[in-house]
């Protein structure tokens, strides 16, 4: 009896061993490869490789290993590299999604999203910027509005009204227009590009950013040649119009140091200025968008690999990182005890994470607007969402000269329609047959057809 209590004891240790032997190599044989361009060193640890251990620590059944991408090329050329040798990582940030959906290369995320109460609170915009054919092949990791942020301060010292959320189109050209003076250093506005991005969509409601109405680009429409026209108008009163004698009378040495400076009384700039303003301006500002109530929208996108061995873990870790409401929680905790602003704005959109977020920056009613009114947003990220754009918009050659610079592309002759060396209707036709030729082939592609 003793010799079978012995030998019931040690069956019982013996499984108890194994039970505690097994257990921890199952419970640690999730990893999952991460490629992002926003980790930093260790060294700096910064917010989110904190967030990326604030997951382990909640989950220690997963290893999250990151992805070395310092290697020489652009981010998809790296990525290309890897899927060559079959070494995609299981999640990464992606910087043009139509090619890493075109190649087969993202999974389809429809059937894990589906039923996610967080999923349900991601704004309509932000979930079509990571549709394709009816399918969720990406998240939404970050957003950022996108327009106008307006110096109070300046226009009070000017006895201006200062323009706000909602301003009309005249009267924010007035605005900048009035404040303007550069003999004492003060500026409207810091650039005049912009306005051929956000200005279309005021003169015809069918454009969104740039022109693009959600095929093609309307190049030739009057809707953007206007747009042109008021870039053009505007050059007295942005950094482009100043002479280097008159660059004297500023501080800043470029368009991107103004609103710092208090130069400039409306400048254009994303959300992941907050920070940045929050913590360093001297003077009341607020956010005004675009004018006539809307804000351009900046997307970051993420994917998981359709090859990831584990694609439940990965869809886990992926969402954490970009729409888990309890995943921004922890983000804006970790800066909290930073005492920093959180560098994302909330991807899950409830009046919860919007309060959460504008503790951060205090009373700011334009910018609080713009994050309860992100439906009506006017899609800037086109180059990580629509097939063809970066090409219909920028590296594009239409066969085009101007003056001594031969074969331009389409940025070479956006970035220079106020430079006087060409009238921008005439080449308008040529630009939109050119441009939209790109998108329908790139679209083709996508679809195979």
């Amino acid at each position: 009896m003793k010799s079978l209590t012995k030998v019931l004891a040690l069956a019982l240790l013996l499984g108890l061993l194994i039970s505690l032997t097994i257990a921890p190599v199952s419970a640690q044989s999730v990893t999952i490869r991460y490629a992002n361009w926003n980790l930093g060193t260790e060294e700096e640890n910064n917010v989110q490789r904190q967030l990326v251990a604030a997951y382990v620590a909640a989950h220690p059944e997963v290893t999250i290993e990151f992805v070395d991408m310092s290697g020489d090329g652009r981010w998809d050329e790296k990525l290309t590299n890897f899927a060559a040798r079959g070494e995609l990582p299981d999640v990464w940030m992606a910087d043009n999604t139509p090619y890493y959906i075109q190649n087969g290369w993202t999974a389809d995320l429809t059937a894990m999203v589906a039923d996610d109460a967080d999923w349900a609170n991601v704004p309509s915009v932000l979930q079509n910027a990571v549709t394709h054919g009816g399918k969720v092949l990406g998240l939404p990791v970050a957003q950022f509005v996108m327009g106008y942020f307006v110096n109070q301060d300046l226009y009070e010292a000017a006895n201006l009204d200062a323009p706000a959320y909602g301003v009309s189109v005249e009267d924010f050209a007035a605005a900048v227009t009035d404040l303007t003076d550069v003999e004492q250093g003060v500026l409207g506005t810091n650039d005049i590009e912009p306005f051929m991005g956000w200005y279309p969509s005021t003169q015809d409601s069918s454009l969104g950013w740039f022109s693009f109405d959600g095929t093609h680009m309307n190049y030739n429409s009057e809707a953007f040649k206007s747009a042109v026209q008021m870039a053009i108008d505007m050059v007295p009163n942005a950094w482009q119009g100043l002479s280097d004698e008159q660059k004297a009378n500023f501080t800043a040495v470029g368009p991107w140091e103004l609103f710092l400076n208090q130069e400039a009384g409306l400048v254009w700039d994303g959300g992941w200025a907050v920070p940045a303003y929050t913590q360093n301006a001297t003077f009341n500002w607020d956010f005004v968008g675009v004018p006539g109530g809307n804000q351009a929208l900046v997307a970051d996108i993420i994917v998981v690999s359709a090859t990831s061995a584990n694609p439940e873990a990965a869809y886990d870790f992926a969402k954490w990182m970009s729409f888990s409401a309890a995943g921004y929680t922890a983000e804006a905790e970790i800066a909290q005890a930073a005492g920093t602003v959180p560098t994302r704005m909330p991807v899950t959109v409830s009046p919860e994470t919007i309060d959460l977020y504008m503790s951060f920056v205090g009373d700011k009613p334009g910018l609080r607007a713009a994050l309860e009114n992100l439906n009506g947003s006017l899609v800037e990220s086109l180059t990580k969402i629509v097939p063809g754009y970066i090409n219909a918009r920028w590296e594009g050659k239409p066969g085009i000269d101007i003056g001594e610079n031969l074969d331009v592309n389409l940025g070479f002759v956006f970035g220079n329609v106020a430079s006087g060396q060409f009238q921008y209707a005439d080449l308008a036709p040529q630009l939109e047959e050119f441009a939209n030729g790109i998108l329908d082939e790139a679209a083709a592609a996508m679809t195979g057809s």
